[in-house]
């Protein structure tokens, strides 16, 4: 998790998933089928609503760090649904499952009340939303995994994020010990192949750190999110088929111009 978000599922069985990015058998570690799907936008995002949409108040003298870091304390302290918003999390398309780099951002329920960190929760709550549909997409396939490990940059700086994670997908979700874990990755398998280790699972074993932060989900914060969850899938079917999204594409491709015609 980290500017975009990168879900890679292993198992030792071949699917057909429809709307991923694709599958590989050895393509992460041997005997297994690597399966990835992925969200097209999270901390770029956020990254979008400090540098547009944050009133001056919370930039002034600051740094866009230490904005990320008020508007999270901020949001914390709300409680599931208290913000009365709900938002799709396509602010640069959308991949899984609907394979459209044409749908765009939505907030619903704004009010003249409406605060910065009330539209930073939701936007932090829509990342989960999405990253809760792509696991139903493994899972209609057949494909349930059995742990989920965090990580990259959100999932080491934002504990708020994570925790709405859990909650959202109410599974319990382990952030990784390594601050590098594609580099550690690679070097696991490099050592395999060097013959340090007879196998990339040995290496893997050998190198990993142990431990890690682990989020649990708490039940009163899920039973709200199943809820609001719900509501999400409803508005993202209702905008995946174009239709609205694509005419105003057209219209932004052509500068307008179709509307003055």
């Amino acid at each position: 998790l980290g500017t975009s978000g990168c879900h890679l599922l292993l198992s030792p069985e071949e699917r057909m998933v429809p709307g991923i990015c694709g599958s590989c058998r050895d393509g992460i570690l041997p005997g297994f089928y690597a399966y990835e799907a992925g969200q097209s936008c999270v901390g770029d995002m956020l990254d979008w609503f400090v540098r547009t949409s944050v009133p001056a108040a919370y930039a002034a003298g600051e740094g866009s760090q230490a904005v990320h870091r008020e508007l999270t304390r901020q949001a914390g302290l709300l409680r599931p649904g208290e913000s009365g918003l709900l938002a799709l999390d396509w602010w640069n398309g959308q991949r899984t499952p609907f394979v459209n780099d044409r749908l765009t951002g939505v907030m619903v329920g704004m009010t003249l009340h409406t605060t910065a960190a009330d539209q930073y929760r939701a936007l932090l709550e829509a990342a989960a939303y999405g990253g809760r549909m792509i696991g139903e997409v493994f899972e209609k396939a057949g494909l349930e995994a059995s742990e989920i490990v965090a990580c990259g940059g959100i999932a080491r700086k934002n504990p708020l994020m994570m925790q709405i994670y859990a909650d959202v997908l109410n599974r319990p979700i382990r952030v990784a010990a390594s601050e590098q874990c594609p580099a550690l990755g690679a070097a696991a398998l490099a050592a395999a192949a060097a013959g340090l280790f007879p196998s990339p699972s040995q290496a893997v074993s050998a190198i990993a750190p142990r431990g890690g932060t682990l989020y649990v989900p708490q039940p009163e914060n899920a039973d709200v999110y199943r809820v609001l969850y719900g509501q999400y899938r409803a508005l993202a079917f209702s905008f995946s088929a174009g239709g609205v999204m694509d005419e105003l594409a057209a219209l932004r491709a052509a500068g307008g111009q179709q509307g003055a015609e």
